[in-house]
């Protein structure tokens, strides 16, 4: 389904083919009618900054919230066992979900990570599909919450998923009693962080897997294609 694909590219760091590709990003949601009226209406402003807002602050606003802030990270089992063994046995599990169904991880980012997943999820029959993200279902209900009380514009992304996944947007038990990290306290970051994570995509230079030419796949005569191969930062 081509409107998880363009979540997906939603929800990868900012660039200017992705920038460039924004029109046809937001027809494919418009066309498909798996979103509501609504929901399109609450991700027009995000659909706008990423069309027309300066590059530098969109790619800043990106890593203060998806990379400097562990209680809003894209890596989902980061939210369920943190750095603990049982992440690393579940995401070879979620790996082995992958190459079932066919595809093949390419790149630097994990397994867990959310663009990854709804990339996958394209590939998927939609009832598949749905009920995937019914099981993250209070890990993208507590991500949904978290970023709409930091008012931030990709709060209507999650809030889509959640939608789509068939659950409700009631915060789930326990999330208003964690307490977001801050960005901007480095010391906290780098003691969150003197872990490495360990990389399990093959290639280090790909680039965002779960963009990777995923326009063209979209429509393979568009110009816009190459939106989703990621900056380096």
């Amino acid at each position: 389904m081509k409107t998880f694909k363009a979540l997906s590219l939603l929800l990868c760091y900012p660039s200017e083919d992705l920038a460039e590709a924004m029109p046809a990003i937001a027809e494919v949601l418009r066309e498909e009618g798996l979103l509501t009226g609504a929901a399109l209406d609450e991700l027009s402003p995000l659909l706008a900054d990423l069309a027309t807002g300066d590059l530098y602050d969109l790619q800043e606003r990106y890593v203060f919230l998806f990379d400097r802030s562990r209680t809003l990270s894209l890596n989902l089992f980061e939210h369920i066992h943190g750095e603990s063994r049982d992440r690393g046995g579940a995401m070879v599990d979620l790996l082995e979900t992958y190459r079932a169904g066919g595809y093949d991880l390419v790149g630097p980012e994990l397994p867990d990570h959310l663009p990854v997943l709804l990339e996958y999820l394209s590939t998927r029959p939609l009832d598949e599909a749905r009920a995937l993200l019914a099981d993250a279902g209070p890990i993208l209900a507590a991500l949904a919450d978290r970023l709409d009380k930091r008012g931030a514009a990709y709060a209507p992304v999650l809030a889509a998923l959640v939608a789509l996944g068939g659950a409700g947007l009631a915060s789930p038990a326990g999330v208003s009693e964690i307490e977001l990290d801050d960005p901007e306290d480095l010391a906290a970051l780098d003691a969150v962080w003197a872990e490495a994570q360990v990389t399990f995509g093959p290639d280090p230079n790909a680039g965002c897997p779960a963009s990777r030419d995923v326009l063209a796949r979209m429509d393979p005569k568009s110009a816009l294609h190459t939106a989703g191969h990621r900056s380096q930062r």
